[in-house]
């Protein structure tokens, strides 16, 4: 059963009210208590560990992190935000408070080498998708990522091979991450309150992924193409590819030559293929 959190919202608010929300950078600040019990419930902050908070926003996820965590630090792109973060916050001292965009931020800089970092974030809709991707480049110091998401996008992200909802993302998720759907938000948990529903999502990194994925660029940029038009097959997708993947089919005998050499049915469209196949199309033209 998910979690869909009370009907009526207990706020958190602790900013002065003239703190109003830009819609530009898509943000829902989160305030309700219970479903922030929730959240801090599955991320389970440890003493002996650093936790990356992606917009702390007005440090409601913060407050509770701050105080079970061993280190902290919070990332925030909203100027008008640090100054009241750092007030609120100065006297932590495992807290630090990073002015930066999540988008062009080391996240490994930050550690000493071979460190760890378990990523907490309610990421804002109109980035997520941009973030989570920059978080799976950065998975060398990432061992696991709690995440708000729009309910949409993790549906995409747990969606498996056959669903309508399987695409780009889901096939780049599942290579690098075990997901977990934990639970629902509803928009009255948010303020102002969007017009859809959220969900949280714990995103596991995988070991040993270099293993099983030994050309991530040729693999990416064939399931790329491969969605590149969900009506059409996989076969029309590839013989459609760019000049530079275009060239590569070409000298290994062509699209059909290859999905039949990998095994895949060449009117198969490309929501159906697992992770393995995908895998087996970019293994023949290696």
């Amino acid at each position: 059963m998910k979690y869909e959190g009370p009907r009526m919202s207990r706020s958190t608010e602790k900013f002065p009210a003239k703190h109003h929300s830009k819609k530009s950078l898509g943000q829902n600040f989160l305030v309700d208590n219970s479903v922030i019990a929730h959240i801090i419930d599955a991320v389970h902050p440890r003493a002996d560990e650093i936790i990356i908070e992606i917009g702390p926003g007005r440090g409601a996820l913060t407050e509770r992190l701050v105080e079970k965590a061993g280190h902290l630090i919070a990332i925030e792109f909203d100027r008008d935000l640090i100054s009241r973060l750092g007030a609120r916050f100065s006297s932590h001292k495992n807290f630090r408070l990073v002015e930066g965009d999540a988008l062009a931020t080391d996240f490994c800089g930050f550690l000493e080498p071979n460190q760890q970092v378990r990523v907490v974030a309610n990421l804002p809709y109109n980035v997520a998708t941009a973030i989570l991707q920059r978080l799976i480049e950065q998975r060398s110091c990432i061992s696991e990522m709690v995440l708000m998401l729009q309910r949409e996008v993790v549906e995409r992200i747990t969606a498996i091979p056959g669903s309508s909802e399987r695409g780009f993302l889901s096939v780049l998720v599942e290579a690098y991450c075990e997901a977990e759907n934990l639970f629902d938000v509803s928009p009255g948990a948010f303020r102002p309150v969007p017009k859809v529903w959220s969900s949280v999502v714990r995103l596991s990194l995988r070991q040993n992924v270099s293993e099983r994925l030994k050309n991530p660029e040729l693999l990416w940029a064939i399931v790329g193409v491969g969605f590149a038009h969900r009506r059409k097959t996989i076969l029309n997708n590839l013989r459609q590819a760019p000049e530079k993947l275009g060239e590569l089919l070409k000298r290994h005998g062509g699209a059909g030559i290859i999905l039949c050499e990998a095994g895949v049915a060449p009117q198969r469209r490309a929501e159906t293929l697992t992770l393995e196949e995908w895998s087996s199309i970019a293994s023949v033209l290696e």
